[in-house]
């Protein structure tokens, strides 16, 4: 059998170049002999052989045109260029990513938010008498505790008892009271849209969190903050305000006189306050006979509130009172309350029967005000004149005032 056998040896050259020897054996002689390779080229084969390069064999000269050919050299300038490919690929990449990202952002529109239902009070109102109070209900304090000669004077010569049969409906107010504004309860959300969208007349829900709310009459991004002297009453009363039909044209005005550039005051505070003066007057036993004469708790302090809060505005605006004069006139407004609960009450009767008639927008506040003057006017106006005390809003709560202080009023 005859033939050839050739056998590669791949080693590296002196100047970093491969070279390879190739061994071939003929077959039928029996002889081998091995032929140089130098760069992927025979000698002879288009490389001239112009001599060793310091004594080596495999040294020698090489022309350009033959290192284009070098495997070495393309291999390398190969790679470049693919590490150049890379990072443009990987830009890329990103790119297309950031752009998906983009895309799949959906656009949303107000007008395609479902707006929470609007909330009643009795459906409000009814949301607490299924619920479990049972814990708030033992550190609420509907009466004062009187002893000694205090509880003598007022057993002989003070308002009559509240009914027993009204005392559960009383207790749940003052556990009302008691309740702070719950997240994650879906009724107390509703109770706050509804009252900032009757009286911004908006269709969209807000933010819970913003300083929105200021736009009526809280006093910061949180509603919750100025409910610490009312509890969660303190907006079951605003949102009587709101939703009656009957006094929501009240509740606007006094919104607009709220929001005058002199005469401004945060509307929703000042509800609060009303609130706070009508919870006094619930404890001190003021409402009692209203309550026991009408069979009704609710009902009665529901319309005390509203006819302390006319009382306000008839003065607030007759008077020309800015937000400088609160002090005096909370204190003038729950003093002449509370002392006058049927007439203040008859005031909101009146008022409201102006108002059915068609007359109720002829009726000047001023005229209100000067036609059942209360007995402090010429104290406050004097008061608010010299006073630098009251310059200032001063904060409390009403389930933390001790009896004693009952009778202050101020801004909480």
């Amino acid at each position: 059998m005859e033939g050839v056998v050739a056998v590669a040896v791949h080693t590296e050259g002196l100047n970093g170049y491969p070279q390879e020897c190739k061994q071939t054996e003929d077959l039928t002689s029996g002889h081998s002999k091995c032929t140089t390779i130098l760069n992927g080229l025979t000698p002879g084969n288009g490389i001239k052989d112009n001599g060793n390069l310091n004594g080596n064999p495999y040294l020698k000269t090489v022309p350009i045109s033959a290192l284009k050919q070098n495997g070495l050299l393309q291999s390398l300038a190969a790679g470049g260029n693919q590490t150049k490919t890379e990072e443009v690929s990987l830009e890329v990449e990103r790119a297309q990513e950031e752009w998906d990202a983009l895309e799949s952002i959906q656009p949303v529109f107000s007008e395609d938010l479902t707006p929470s239902p609007l909330i009643s009070f009795n459906e409000a109102l009814q949301h607490f008498q299924t619920s479990d109070l049972g814990d708030l209900l033992k550190n609420i304090q509907p009466t004062i505790r009187r002893t000694g000669f205090a509880a003598i004077t007022h057993f002989l010569f003070g308002p009559p008892r509240l009914h027993k049969d009204l005392v559960e409906e009383r207790d749940l107010v003052f556990a009302i009271a008691q309740c702070s504004l719950d997240n994650g309860q879906s009724v107390h959300m509703r109770v706050l849209q509804t009252i900032y969208r009757k009286l911004t007349c908006t269709r969209a829900d807000c933010p819970r969190y913003g300083p929105h709310w200021e736009n009526v009459g809280f006093q910061g991004a949180d509603p919750a903050t100025d409910l610490r002297g009312t509890g969660f009453l303190g907006l079951m009363h605003t949102l009587y305000f709101v939703m009656d039909p009957e006094i929501l044209p009240l509740a606007r005005e006094i919104y607009k006189l709220s929001q005058h550039s002199v005469q401004n005051f945060p509307f929703c505070v000042m509800s609060i306050n009303m609130t706070r003066i009508a919870l006094h007057a619930l404890r001190e036993e003021v409402l009692s006979k209203e309550c026991n004469r009408r069979q009704q708790v609710v009902a009665v302090l529901n319309d005390f509130y509203v006819a302390t809060f006319l009382y306000l505005y008839q003065l607030w605006k007759s008077q020309q009172k800015t937000i400088s004069d609160s002090g005096h006139v909370l204190k003038e407004v729950e003093l002449f309350a509370k002392k006058n609960p049927k007439q203040i009450l008859k005031r909101l009767e009146g008022y409201l029967k102006e108002r059915r008639a068609g007359t109720g927008h002829r009726t000047s506040p001023d005229t209100l005000s000067h036609s059942n003057p209360s007995p402090g006017d010429t104290a406050s106006r004097a008061g608010s004149q010299g006073g630098k005390e009251d310059k200032e809003m001063n904060f409390t709560g009403v389930c933390e005032l001790p009896p004693e202080m009952e009778g202050e009023a101020r801004l909480i």
